[in-house]
């Protein structure tokens, strides 16, 4: 089995909700970690967001089935991202026997793209 999600998303939209909402949206949409790496970076964090709905998509479900921390992005030593899934993503997954995943983010100052590839035994 393989699934593909994309998303695209305007780095405004992170940035008024973090201005009308501030670490209360943070927490909402991001992990500790996610929130720490990207350290106020808004382009970085539209881009983890943009994952999540393409991590959502690619689940067949969208972000409703899941929390927005249970996707998470992480970098490794190089900088680049890898996906870990938490709680309700995990299995989600496992039950889909969506086992591997690779994903690719990208932005700009105004907009950022996430693309999440899936793939079964």
């Amino acid at each position: 089995m393989l699934a593909v999600g994309v998303d695209m998303i305007e780095t405004a939209r992170i940035e008024r909700g973090i201005a009308r909402h501030g670490d209360r949206f943070l927490h909402r949409f991001f992990t500790e970690q996610e929130i720490a790496y990207c350290n106020g970076r808004i382009p970085s964090l539209a881009g983890r967001f943009a994952i999540k709905e393409a991590v959502g998509k690619a689940l067949g479900t969208g972000i409703g089935d899941i929390n927005w921390t249970d996707v998470e992005v992480v970098c490794d030593g190089r900088g680049k991202p890898q996906l870990v899934l938490h709680n309700r993503a995990v299995e989600l997954a496992k039950s889909l026997g969506l086992a591997n995943w690779s994903i690719s983010l990208s932005h700009t100052d105004t907009h950022a793209i996430g693309f999440a590839v899936a793939m079964g035994q």
